[in-house]
């Protein structure tokens, strides 16, 4: 992308000084510099606006299994893979079919690492630093993939993901990249008796009154406060967490633990279909019996290795 470019030696924040004609080097002001610099902006932001080349974008995401605004905890991470995308598409001229897994990783890796929350500036301008010179398509590719490998270490996998699935909050970025995971391994949602995949359901074309899933406590918060654990953070945690349909999550109370309501769910399952809605959902076996806490541990381990199996299959 032209931009790229054209403003790699200024720091971001002084992008007003480069079109203002400043020599970044000399610190001198310059009227053709100037021009020159606003041709530069001119020829990226038809690149950038040009809605073809969102549209294509928009692919990598769903690729990734991205499928939905509900999903995409990082703007900063978006707009970001957008410009490597357009830097990639336009610089580079790498083939669509080349570029979009490229990217979808890097959108997965990026979100899912919390790449640009902190200090997102400095660490763009690093990113940027290291794209500017790769001089080509295979110089590009490679350089990505350099900082997603960077990002997602085997200690990341193995110790920091589960331990940052350890939350309550749900929009947690390991949380929205388990459901995006789910979506790109073509998961079955839990307890449907036809069959219907998580993807389905956040597909962008659905546009319900009310939402087609709903975030179901495996072990209910009522039954649970009647064994004394009533912190949130524990009864709250995203490992209770699995999406239902809401319908069957309606139907589901909340004075039985899963000992009791699971064989009655299952009854009305196909025998086959259950371990693979186990699986898709990263619950171990024999979960409903389990001591809550020691079920939680192990389903953060078997969460943190499904979104590893979700990104991996990106190619």
């Amino acid at each position: 992308m032209g931009v790229a470019v054209g403003f790699r030696r200024g720091r971001l924040k002084s992008i007003y000084q480069v079109l203002r004609g400043k020599d970044m080097e000399t610190g001198k002001f310059s009227a053709q510099r100037r021009d020159e610099q606003f041709r530069v902006l001119r020829g990226a932001q038809a690149q950038v606006l040009d809605l073809t080349h969102w549209h294509e974008f928009l692919k990598c995401l769903l690729a990734a299994g991205y499928r939905s605004d509900e999903l995409v905890g990082s703007e900063t991470a978006l707009v970001y893979s957008y410009a490597f995308f357009l830097i990639g598409l336009a610089q580079h001229e790498i083939p669509l079919q080349s570029l979009r897994p490229l990217i979808s990783r890097f959108f997965f890796a990026a979100s899912l690492a919390s790449r640009y929350t902190a200090s997102s500036e400095s660490t763009m301008e690093d990113d940027l630093s290291r794209v500017s010179r790769a001089k080509d398509a295979a110089a590009l590719a490679a350089t990505l993939e350099g900082i997603i490998s960077g990002m997602l270490t085997g200690d990341f996998w193995n110790i920091t993901l589960p331990n940052e699935l350890e939350t309550s909050s749900s929009r947690n970025p390991a949380f929205l990249a388990f459901v995006a995971a789910q979506v790109r391994l073509d998961a079955p949602v839990l307890f449907s008796c036809d069959g219907m995949r998580v993807s389905a359901l956040f597909d962008p074309a659905l546009k319900p009154r009310k939402k087609a899933l709903e975030r179901h406590h495996l072990f209910p918060k009522k039954w649970l406060k009647t064994r004394g654990v009533e912190d949130q953070k524990l009864t709250n945690q995203v490992a209770n967490y699995a999406l239902l349909e809401w319908p069957v999550n309606a139907g589901i109370g909340g004075d039985e633990p899963p000992s009791g309501y699971v064989p009655k769910v299952r009854a009305r399952i196909a025998p086959d279909l259950w371990p693979a809605m186990c699986a898709g959902h990263a619950l171990p076996d024999g979960w409903e019996t389990m001591e809550y806490c020691g079920f939680l541990a192990a389903r953060r381990v078997l969460m943190a290795g499904l979104i590893r199996r979700g990104f991996e299959a990106l190619g």
